[in-house]
């Protein structure tokens, strides 16, 4: 089992978006997966119920045993975790269950500045883990024709943490897919901008599982 967590405390980010659209991506590359929604607002799970051909299995795990909790109901290749904000016990529960932490971050200095608490909170698992816990940030609702993600991604680096080279566009074609039940993958044709970025995606993090 590889625990995926989409993690960050400030709201608008573009967890629940990345963290539907990344299962959603693994499965339809053969692998066996399972969605948790650890946010008590239940986005994801609200996600699922909206269309019940969904094939993508949710179930929620609100509580701050979650790193406990997950060991005792999946069987799946792969785990992704849709975190919640501003919770913190939740994201410390988050962050010791998950082999991989993705942080997504709005192009703007706010949400820079914001992930710091997060960061300190990864660090400290790195370290305790002796680098088994695998982190990286992903640039999320960039805005296209500017240079605002390059420039931000570069300032990321400055918290010791690699940035994917993928950039998640701000694009209507997320939230239109979310509210049907669906990712981008059911609703776009396989050569729209939205399922390359997705699909880039989900390979740039399974690289993480290959080092």
């Amino acid at each position: 089992m590889k625990v995926i967590a989409v993690l960050n405390q400030k709201g608008g980010s573009g967890k629940t978006t990345i963290a539907t659209q990344l299962a959603r991506g693994l499965q339809l590359q053969g692998h066996s997966v399972l969605l948790v929604d650890s946010d008590q607002q239940g986005s994801a799970r609200d996600w699922r119920a909206v269309d019940e051909d969904n094939p993508v299995p949710v179930i929620g795990l609100d509580r701050p045993t979650l790193d406990k909790d997950l060991k005792n109901v999946s069987d799946k290749e792969f785990v992704v975790i849709d975190g919640s904000p501003q919770a913190t016990t939740l994201a410390i529960s988050a962050i010791k269950a998950a082999d991989f932490i993705l942080i997504p971050v709005q192009p703007s200095p706010y949400d820079v500045w914001a992930t710091s608490d997060l960061v300190d909170l990864v660090k400290q698992r790195i370290e305790m883990t002796d680098g088994k816990l695998k982190a990286a940030f992903v640039v999320s609702r960039a805005i296209q024709n500017t240079n605002i993600g390059k420039e931000v991604a570069t300032v990321l680096l400055d918290y010791g943490l690699p940035v994917l080279d993928t950039r998640i566009m701000q694009r209507v074609s997320y939230p239109n897919s979310a509210s049907l039940g669906k990712t981008v993958f059911d609703t776009e044709s396989a050569n729209s901008n939205a399922v390359q970025e997705m699909t880039a995606l989900v390979n740039e993090v399974k690289t993480f599982f290959d080092e």
